[in-house]
């Protein structure tokens, strides 16, 4: 089974947090805007409930991006390699006996 290799696209961490705040910070006021919507509790558990479901879709659909792309990954790396092998076995200068 092979390792995996640092991708040349990591994030910094920076990066990592700021994404993380601006999903904290959208959460809750979303949340904050639900508590407050001049309406009845049903209506605001129907939204609430709406909310839920799409970040957890949204972190759902996130991995199925990132598996597909490490799964090409991983592909190409095999088809590399198994170029790799070819050229290097191969001799230009080989006289084939007949």
């Amino acid at each position: 089974m092979t390792t995996p290799t640092s991708s040349s696209s990591s994030t910094t961490t920076a990066f990592y947090v700021q994404a993380i705040i601006s999903f904290g910070i959208a959460v809750l006021a979303v949340s904050v805007g639900i508590v407050y919507l001049p309406v009845n509790g049903w209506v605001r558990g129907f939204l609430a409930l709406g909310i839920l479901y799409t970040v957890t879709s949204t972190f759902t659909l996130a991995k199925c991006i990132r598996d597909r792309q490490e799964g090409t990954t991983l592909v190409n790396r095999v088809d590399q390699a198994r170029l790799d092998k070819l050229l290097a076995e191969h001799d230009p200068f080989k006289v084939e006996a007949s």
